[in-house]
């Protein structure tokens, strides 16, 4: 059992691929873009902590040598003017002194091998201040030169030299840091802008393969497209060819069946009807050469009489049903009250007919197609309708010949309007269609059925042939 490829087949033996392909990547893009974005970002978002932090302590350290810096300036000020006003900057700086220590400490929260060095200039700071109390206390005592003296000593300024050292060199560290870190920021800011642009080109590269599938796709349902109309062309032309044939041949049969009833109607008239007549002439001279006394076979000879009379009789409806004879001696109108009558008759129906005045000259085609269509119709109301009335009328107008045919029966039902075993409607729709005309049948909210012919005046009469 062989295994169609529907895809395959469907895809005109693109294959899987062309389906795979454009969901594979775009996922897979979509998934190293999120990998991708969250490592630059957490680059950079660690660049950016190392740069807060340095910057932070750094400013922990000024602000530390700013607040001893200050105490220093304050209480050297009040001992060379013995102005208590700068006590007042000395005193805050003190105060200050504390939660900048605190400050570093917190900045430096983590960093083992800074730790040290802050214990360190803790106790040097420490050590300071109490300097800086003693030197006050002495200068607030009974001999202010002596902390005058004190604080020119070799102590007093080693303890500053220190804390200026570890502070300068704590503070280089975080310079280098901050370059460092900076330098990595700076790192990390090219990275990411190279990646958005290879993500850029990446994407315009996934967008050119998409657009290359869709065009392929578009290019090939275009071909499939053309395809198709090129065969819808052919088929159409093929079935308006058969339609034409079947048409044509429908016609021709049609007219060959015509053609072949007048010939048996002729045939019935001329020869059955002459022996028909002959036999009648004979028996009458027979009855005639009789004696009067043989009543047995004057009785006999009178219902052969009767029995040729009906001969006669059927042989002149059977010729009237092949092709009326009014039809072609007398005209359309005739044959159409005709076959009203008759009807009318037959089946007890009241019929109301409505025709010009003055008849034109109708084609051979056209009046036997008209003729037909109404006897057909006449068929069909007898059968099916049920109907009480009959009405038909003929009307010639500047365009058309117009043939109406109304009921008061039943009417028929749409489904068998275009019913497949409808064969006397479709007979009489391509009677009207060979004149080039139209038929419609319809139910008239009054009820009945109506049936309307219209063919084209240049197709249903004989032009008059100049003088």
């Amino acid at each position: 059992m062989n295994r169609v490829n529907i895809l395959g087949e469907a895809l005109d033996g693109l294959g899987r691929w062309y389906v795979a392909v454009p969901p594979f990547l775009i996922v897979g893009f979509l998934v190293a873009l999120f990998f991708l974005v969250g490592a630059s970002q957490s680059r950079l978002q660690h660049a950016s902590e190392r740069l807060q932090v340095s910057a932070a302590r750094e400013r922990a350290l000024d602000d530390l040598e700013g607040v001893i810096n200050k105490a220093q300036s304050g209480l050297r000020g009040y001992l060379l003017t013995d102005e208590k006003a700068y006590l007042q900057p000395y005193t805050e700086a003190l105060a200050d002194i504390e939660p900048r220590l605190e400050h570093l400490r917190l900045a430096y929260a983590g960093s083992d091998a800074r730790n040290g060095n802050i214990k360190e200039l803790q106790g040097l700071i420490g050590k300071k201040i109490s300097e800086l109390g003693v030197t006050l206390a002495l200068h607030n005592g009974s001999n202010p030169s002596r902390s005058i003296a004190f604080m020119k000593t070799d102590l007093g300024e080693k303890a500053s030299d220190d804390i200026d050292g570890i502070i300068s060199g704590m503070r280089d560290r975080e310079s280098l840091e901050h370059s460092t870190a900076a330098a990595n920021w700076d790192w990390s800011l090219r990275l990411s802008r190279w990646f958005t642009a290879t993500a850029t080109i990446f994407n315009l590269l996934l967008v050119g393969v998409a657009a290359r599938l869709v065009y392929m796709d578009m290019r090939r349902r275009t071909l499939q497209t053309a395809e198709l109309r090129d065969q819808k062309l052919v088929l159409e032309r093929e079935v308006e060819e058969r339609t034409r044939e079947l048409v044509e041949l429908s016609t021709h049969l049609q007219n060959v069946s015509e053609r072949e009833k007048a010939k048996l109607a002729r045939e019935l008239h001329d020869e059955l009807g002459g022996l028909l007549v002959s036999a009648r002439m004979d028996i009458s001279r027979v009855e005639q050469n009789l004696q009067w006394d043989d009543s047995d076979k004057r009785q006999r000879l009178a219902r052969v009489q009767q029995n040729l009379a009906a001969g006669v009789d059927l042989k002149r409806r059977i010729i009237e049903e092949l092709r009326p004879t009014l039809l072609d001696n007398v005209g359309l109108f005739a044959a159409l009250r005709w076959q009203m009558k008759e009807t009318c008759r037959n089946a007890a129906l009241k019929c109301t007919e409505d025709y010009p005045q003055e008849e034109p000259r109708f084609s051979s085609e056209a009046s036997i197609a008209l003729y037909r269509v109404a006897q057909e119709a006449l068929t069909n109301i007898l059968k099916h309708s049920g109907a009480k009335s009959v009405d038909i009328a003929l009307a010639i107008d500047r365009e058309e010949v117009l043939l109406r045919i109304a009921d008061d029966g039943r009417g028929i039902p749409a489904s068998r309007l275009s019913a497949a075993g409808s064969h006397g409607m479709a007979s009489m729709r391509h009677r009207v269609r060979a004149l080039g005309g139209s038929l419609s049948v319809s139910n008239p909210a009054s009820g009945g059925t109506l049936i309307l012919v219209r063919v084209p005046k240049a197709n249903a009469l004989v032009q008059e042939q100049p003088a």
